[in-house]
């Protein structure tokens, strides 16, 4: 089959297979995704594409093998994300002083903070992720520490050492 035998199949085809699509998929871009995948499939085997009308039929029957994988998908996707909704446990709610200033942070310096001290990042990795060199980096995780530490003395928390931020008031 030519090209232009394809493009006259894909015209007499195309709307017939996508009503098909979207009769039996959930959303319409999922339609489009099997139509684009049906196509995709007769474009490389257009040496398998019948004549006449029974390249509309051998179309539907890729188009009925194209759902049965994306149904599967759907499945496999639909499962994973269960196990993995039941593996994840409730977010801890934790409004100590500590978290507040943490929170009210801006964005650039909670994610640099939490990328040393949660994801266990260096500054070369950080560098890495963020797309930035390790100097600027370094400038900006020094920058971010010291707003940290002046934000938490002036919410009445001081930092003992390695252990945790202790509230002045526990201090006494």
């Amino acid at each position: 089959m030519d090209k232009e035998e394809f493009a006259s199949v894909y015209a007499t085809t195309y709307r017939g297979l996508l009503g098909y699509a979207l009769r039996r998929c959930d959303t319409p871009e999922d339609a489009a995704d099997v139509v684009a995948e049906i196509f995709t499939i007769a474009w490389r085997r257009a040496a398998d594409i019948p004549h006449g009308d029974g390249a509309r039929l051998w179309l539907y029957g890729v188009a009925r093998r194209v759902l049965a994988n994306h149904r599967r998908g759907v499945q496999r996707h639909a499962h994973k994300t269960a196990a993995l909704r039941a593996g994840l446990t409730a977010p801890v709610h934790d409004d100590s002083p500590v978290t507040e200033v943490f929170r009210a942070l801006s964005d650039r310096d909670r994610e640099l903070l939490t990328l040393v001290a949660w994801e266990g990042l260096t500054v070369p990795e950080i560098a890495a992720v963020l797309g930035c060199s390790r100097n600027a980096v370094s400038i900006r995780l020094h920058r971010a520490r010291k707003r940290f530490a002046r934000a938490l003395r002036a919410a009445g928390v001081d930092q003992p050492g390695p252990g945790r931020p202790v509230l002045r008031s526990e201090l006494a």
